[in-house]
């Protein structure tokens, strides 16, 4: 298995060589995924921005989604993943958005949504998305477990575009 360092380190080599650029909007990740990314040297050849889109006041205002104008949509789903990660790469500019949202624990949210659930997003020149469910309770695994799987569908998805 990879660390996440070298999951960041990989992204990051791919990136640089393309002369793509990423934005990253995280929630249960808490920062992880931008860290491990800002990590590696020379991340500001790739690394825009992003943010930590915890509340309805943080979605509203730092990535511009109203629920209003998407109904249907709920946090912490594949269609509000996919939702963000355009936003998040729209609003900086950027190749690639990046977003990740779910429910680290140790209970599950209030969508009934069980801990140990995250929705995944890629949005760019190619698009995936995707739901994991870790079985977990424990909210700091998770939060790592997240941010592993994130890195890693972005590599994916880079790799195959």
């Amino acid at each position: 298995m990879k660390t996440l360092a070298g999951m960041a380190e990989a992204v990051g080599k791919l990136l640089k060589e393309r002369q793509e650029t990423v934005a990253v909007s995280e929630s249960s990740t808490g920062g992880i995924v931008s860290a491990a990314l800002l990590a590696v040297p020379g991340a500001s050849a790739y690394f825009m921005g992003g943010g930590i889109i915890y509340t309805q006041a943080a979605r509203e205002t730092l990535l511009g989604i109203d629920f209003d104008d998407h109904p249907g949509v709920r946090s912490a789903s594949e269609a509000y993943a996919q939702l963000a990660a355009a936003a998040i790469r729209d609003r900086l500019g950027t190749t690639w958005g990046v977003s990740e949202t779910g429910a680290a624990g140790p209970s599950g949210n209030r969508y009934g949504d069980a801990a140990g659930h995250s929705c995944i997003a890629v949005a760019g020149p190619s698009a995936r998305v995707l739901t994991i469910e870790t079985g977990s309770a424990d909210r700091e695994a998770n939060m790592w477990v997240f941010a592993e799987r994130t890195l890693e569908l972005f590599a994916e998805v880079l790799r195959k575009t």
